[in-house]
């Protein structure tokens, strides 16, 4: 168990040529579908797309990547060859959305666990321009949230242990990705009591 969530990175760069066939798409969202539900209220729907021009109408609305502000996404080549996005249904809803929110991270990191197990990486987008929501024609109580951009991931991120202070990812002279996490001392806290 540690070792997949160990591999399982945000991937921002992917294999262009190695599609992901609709049934895996599919099997990410029934593993999303299994996960813990406040009040089991179950709020989100997805949507999976995976056709070059689907993934083509996409790509430019997204945002990559806030801590490379020189660095403007994927180049063409290495861009995600499917996505899943992530609505939240309102008629659907019982709790806060705060609630939904939960559900959604558990849903996604299950999905991106599942990426990982079948070779593949991900990356959760959550900062989309509006015209998104333009690209499908869905009624109103759905309201896209969160994208999921997948593929073979093409790039290599190696996890290390960060000051406590200095938290942001980086990438060094070769390209690699570095992902300071804080160590187990740190967030581990004790009580007296």
């Amino acid at each position: 168990m540690k070792d997949i969530i160990t591999a399982t990175r945000t991937y921002r760069r992917f294999k262009e040529d190695s599609p992901i066939s609709t049934a895996i798409l599919q099997q990410l969202i029934e593993l999303g579908r299994l996960g813990g539900s406040a009040r089991n209220c179950q709020p989100w729907q997805y949507l999976p797309v995976n056709d070059p021009q689907g993934c083509t109408a996409i790509f430019p609305h997204l945002a990559w990547a806030g801590y490379l502000p020189d660095w403007k996404g994927p180049v063409e080549g290495e861009r995600p060859v499917a996505y899943i996005l992530c609505y939240l249904n309102s008629q659907w809803l019982k709790g806060s959305p705060q609630e939904a929110y939960f559900d959604l991270g558990i849903a996604t990191q299950n999905m991106l666990l599942g990426a990982t197990d079948a070779g593949l990486g991900g990356c959760r987008i959550g900062v989309f321009s509006p015209k998104l929501h333009d690209l499908y024609d869905f009624p109103e109580h759905l309201r896209l949230h969160l994208v999921i951009a997948l593929g073979v991931p093409a790039e290599t991120v190696i996890l290390e242990n960060s000051d406590s202070e200095d938290i942001k990812y980086w990438r060094d002279e070769k390209d690699i990705h570095h992902v300071p996490k804080r160590t187990l001392s740190d967030i581990l806290l004790t009580s007296s009591k």
